[in-house]
């Protein structure tokens, strides 16, 4: 014999009750709500029962305590424990899966047959990193086929039956709830309610002053309702007069989230909305892309053209190197006309910059100049005597 519940099983019963994690489903025919044994386990184990109070020890001190408890628990029917049963799928549906799985393996092998022969010409090493791919993803698309287990297990419903051994476990039982308190939250409103309805009633017992002021607010309420359509409506009808007169290039919009799914205040925002969808707008885009094309162009244009200027610098360098070396074996063909090159070269138009030299290049310079003279004494000389 079982007797009734006390206070404190009550309470805790409740507590599981709104606090444990629980879902909805069908059973014998009647919308059930079933928790699983091992969560509602944690769930005491995190109350305050748990907790040990002055001069007390704690309720739940280990998970067997909690256990035990609950096997009170659903010997005085506050749950009961059930059987998932899965549902069997009819054998057209199977047949068709398999058929459906043969026809895409079928697909896939000739796909990959055309592959192989297209890909011959590639190497031995590119061959076998195909290979490792399509070995992947076979195994990818395997893994999502329907006949897999794991999207059976996602998606195979079940339903539950009643269990023989009515006996509390720790695990991944499921438990019919049986007990069903009424809320605090449910228990006021319905209060509130039911007292709402009672003053409504007792309208024509209220004071004057109390019924006048009802009457006024009824009254601005209704007024604000009907504002609020009749903009809905004036808004619709401004809109589609711009629309008209302009052609459809104007879409003016007042109050453009006045009906969307907004809060209160982001109704009234913003106050208005315009768009231009005419031929100056399209005008406007394409000139933007083609801006961005001969920008562009022009970029590629300078580029090449540096790159020819670059070209023809080198090639006039060359030119002038082969040049300058022609002359200088026409012309410099003893030192002294090389060293009145370089001082040249280093002497400006305007004489003021000199060249500092060494002493010893001073007396060579002139012993050159000496030996000059006299070959050209010996030259003059030569063809006066020839003459005489």
């Amino acid at each position: 014999e079982v007797g009734e519940p006390f206070k404190e099983e009550k309470a805790v019963a409740k507590y599981m009750r709104f606090n444990c994690p629980t879902k909805s489903t069908n059973m014998m025919g009647h919308r059930v709500d079933y928790f699983i044994a091992s969560k509602a386990v944690d769930c005491l184990l995190d109350s305050k029962w748990a907790k040990a109070k002055k001069g007390e020890e704690a309720l739940f001190t280990t998970r067997e305590s909690v256990v035990d408890y609950c096997n009170r628990l659903l010997k005085k029917q506050f749950f009961h424990r059930a059987l998932k049963v899965m549902k069997m799928k009819p054998d057209k549906d199977t047949k068709k899966e398999k058929e459906k799985g043969k026809a895409e393996s079928g697909k896939e092998e000739e796909k990959k047959s055309k592959k192989e022969s297209g890909k011959d010409e590639k190497t031995k090493k590119e061959k076998e990193k195909e290979k490792k791919k399509d070995g992947e993803k076979d195994e990818c698309k395997k893994d999502d086929t329907p006949g897999t287990p794991k999207k059976k297990e996602t998606k195979r419903k079940f339903k539950l039956e009643p269990h023989e051994d009515q006996v509390f476990l720790d695990g991944n039982e499921v438990y019919v709830w049986i007990y069903d308190p009424v809320h605090f939250k449910t228990f006021a409103m319905g209060l509130v309610l039911v007292i709402a309805v009672i003053a409504a009633t007792l309208f024509p017992l209220w004071p004057a002053e109390m019924r006048v002021g009802v009457y006024y607010l009824s009254v601005g309420a209704g007024c604000f309702v009907a504002s609020i359509l009749l903009l809905a409506v004036a808004r619709c009808i401004l809109f589609l007069i711009i629309w008209l007169i302009t052609g459809g290039r104007h879409h003016f919009w007042f109050l453009p989230n006045l009906t969307a799914d907004v809060g209160f205040i982001d109704s009234f925002r913003p106050l208005y909305t315009h768009e231009y969808k005419g031929p100056k707008a399209d005008l406007k885009k394409e000139e933007k892309a083609e801006s961005k094309k001969q920008q562009k162009y022009d970029s590629e244009e300078k580029s090449d053209s540096e790159k020819k200027e670059e070209e023809d610098g080198k090639t006039e360098g060359t030119r002038n190197s082969g040049t300058d070396g022609s002359g200088g074996e026409r012309h410099s063909d003893t030192d002294s006309d090389r060293r009145e090159d370089d001082r040249s070269q280093h002497s400006s138009g305007n004489g003021n910059d000199f060249e500092m030299i060494t002493k010893e290049e001073l007396e060579q310079q002139t012993d050159e100049g000496d030996c000059e003279e006299e070959e050209e004494e010996d030259t003059e000389s030569g063809p006066s005597h020839g003459k005489s």
